[in-house]
């Protein structure tokens, strides 16, 4: 239920946040050209991120984002495929932000694993006697001993992440330090002599950050959609309430999927097999296509995922 209720809020705040645009807010949302997209592969090198029972979480996630590059560039070869990694080296997120925005990004993807705690087990198996002294006088008593043990998380599924709405401010932060990747020649040179807070662009990158925040919830929505086609438990699209710092740092409709549970060693087991990694390829890559469509086509709406092709 909780779910659900994530889910239906972050809905709820895209019909809220796009229909109030102006005559030039709707032009700025309109039909755009996906030609660049930055996959990042999460953690990495020193950075294991989360550990299942013999895999680590860098290692699931750089095989799935090398196999979704192969993937999308034979689905979609007019778009080019950045990589923010693509060996196992470490890099901060402050890096990887400035690696998208360098690469001129127009969508980010980060691939990450979940992971969540075991249930803690304890058994009375028997006494023990202890020892113990008051006012010097010697005493022993017997007292319950106990086995403590962990049986392995059963949390499965997957999830997409959007940046808090809380952390728009950092978004537009990024887009006012970034403006070049964004805006187009015309509005560019309207804007060039004009004070980086006035408020003409101020207004500017509030109408980016909102629109890219639409693109962004929409593009998760429709990644846990196809995700619910090949049967995987879907935990719905949501918005991390302290933000993922990646995602709001970089000048462009940014998603982090969690593809899988590595601490559930059944999930475990998928996400490190072939046919589990080509299931979640296959849909992300359905999902990115569809995103495409809508975008190029008829433009990214309010009140939708991305209809399915």
């Amino acid at each position: 239920m909780k779910r659900i209720v994530a889910s239906t809020f972050l809905l709820g705040l895209l019909v809220f946040c796009s229909p109030s645009f102006s005559q030039k807010e709707q032009s700025t949302s309109s039909k755009q050209k996906l030609r660049r997209i930055v996959l990042d592969a999460g953690h990495g090198g020193s950075d294991f991120g989360a550990s299942g029972k013999y895999s680590k979480e860098k290692d699931v996630s750089l095989q799935v984002a090398l196999k979704l590059q192969k993937e999308l560039e034979q689905a979609l070869p007019d778009v080019e495929v950045y990589m923010t990694r693509t060996t196992d080296v470490f890099d901060r997120v402050t890096v990887k932000a400035n690696k998208a925005n360098e690469a001129k990004g127009d969508l980010f993807i980060s691939i990450h694993c979940n992971s969540a705690s075991g249930t803690r087990h304890s058994e009375k198996i028997g006494y023990k006697t202890v020892t113990y002294y008051r006012k010097k006088k010697k005493y022993t008593k017997k007292v319950p001993e106990y086995r403590t043990w962990y049986s392995p998380s059963v949390a499965k599924g997957t999830e997409t992440f959007i940046w808090g709405i809380g952390k728009n401010n950092a978004k537009e932060q990024a887009l006012q330090e970034h403006e070049d990747l964004y805006m187009d020649s015309v509005t560019a040179k309207e804007l060039k002599d004009f004070d980086p807070n006035d408020p003409e662009k101020m207004i500017l990158y509030s109408i980016k950050t909102k629109q890219f925040f639409d693109r962004s919830a929409r593009l998760a929505l429709t990644v846990e959609d196809e995700f619910k086609k090949t049967g995987r438990p879907s935990r719905q699209a949501q918005q991390r309430g302290k933000g993922i710092w990646v995602l709001q740092a970089v000048a462009m409709p940014a998603v982090l999927i969690e593809i899988g549970f590595i601490s559930n060693p059944e999930e475990e087991d998928y996400i490190n097999s072939e046919s589990g990694q080509g299931e979640i390829v296959s849909a992300i890559s359905s999902a990115i296509k569809r995103y495409k469509y809508t975008l190029e086509t008829t433009g990214i709406k309010p009140g939708s995922v991305a209809p399915a092709k």
